[in-house]
């Protein structure tokens, strides 16, 4: 499932490529993929077209493009947005020229046809498609409501608005206004494990199954650690750590083992190079040689050094 590094990715793509363009033309190719939104896909459509994306924007998991009317002026505040969530396998994808009409992925669910985008000047239209290989992955137009804190309420605007169901999701440990002792003492009040917590949105968003991992084979904590045992330096040390690795993912663009999460150019992720632990069972550890273990985890994997990280 894409995390945080690749959907901020996706992000700063779609801000480069399609924020500035007018949706002119909305083509749903599979009802579930606009299952969250109240009205179905004739809603869906109707809604859009004729608006214009006025900003990229990223809480956790979490992307938005919020909404304007076309001749509403810069000031004009948005009042809806388009709410993206890539689930097991979206993406996202730029498409331009007349080439696109003529190209259709397998797993296009939704396509929009956009005008005026960045760097078009007067060339044929551009396109978003959605592509969902798993059909986890959905799009809605939803309302915004006022941030909490009343702060910029994600990264890729100053805007203190998100739409209404991302209101549950917490900030992330990249954003500048998280504060990272509180998200400590409240990861400590939990009654479960440290790698539970981690993956728990409500408390800290953006970390998955794999930067979880890699964030606690770094600060030598095991996974199934009781949180409510551990330090307060002890969970600073575990987030430290993820904020270090999803930064480091980022720069690179991301974790791609396969062709399900790419940018919106279609390129790959190379952070999977860099990975310490995840997907390593059976081969040393990069920092004590012993063999990193895997284990059951939530229907999912665990990776681990069953030395450098002894449950204690």
């Amino acid at each position: 499932m894409p995390e945080l590094p690749e959907v901020e990715t996706v992000r700063d793509g779609l801000d480069r490529f399609v924020v500035g363009a007018v949706v002119r033309r909305v083509e749903v190719l599979r009802d579930y993929s606009v299952r969250r939104h109240e009205g179905g896909a004739p809603d869906f459509a109707g809604r859009l077209t004729g608006r214009r994306l006025a900003a990229a924007v990223r809480r956790g998991k979490f992307l938005w493009l919020p909404l304007v009317e076309e001749g509403g002026g810069p000031a004009a505040p948005p009042d809806e947005a388009l709410l993206a969530h890539l689930g097991m396998s979206g993406q996202l994808l730029v498409r331009g020229g007349t080439s696109a009409d003529e190209w259709q992925h397998p797993h296009l669910r939704v396509r929009l046809h956009l005008e005026g985008a960045p760097g078009d000047h007067g060339a044929p239209a551009r396109y978003l498609d959605f592509v969902d290989q798993r059909t986890f992955g959905h799009l809605s137009v939803q309302d915004l409501v006022p941030d909490a804190a009343g702060l910029a309420a994600g990264h890729g605007s100053d805007l203190p608005l998100l739409p209404v169901p991302v209101e549950h999701i917490a900030r992330d440990l990249l954003d500048p206004h998280a504060e990272r002792v509180a998200v400590a003492r409240a990861v400590r009040r939990r009654r479960t494990q440290i790698k539970r917590a981690l993956l728990d949105q409500t408390v800290v968003s953006g970390v998955g199954n794999i930067y979880a991992d890699e964030a606690l084979w770094r600060a030598e904590v095991h996974g199934r650690r009781p949180v409510d045992r551990m330090r307060q330096g002890d969970v600073l040390r575990v987030l430290d750590a993820a904020a270090e690795v999803m930064g480091e993912a980022l720069v690179r663009g991301g974790t791609s083992f396969d062709a399900l999460y790419v940018n919106v150019n279609g390129e790959s992720g190379y952070f999977a190079r860099n990975l310490d632990v995840y997907g390593r069972a059976g081969e040393p550890c990069r920092r004590c040689g012993t063999a990193i273990r895997r284990e059951q985890f939530m229907n999912r994997s665990s990776y681990f050094c069953p030395r450098c990280q002894r449950f204690r």
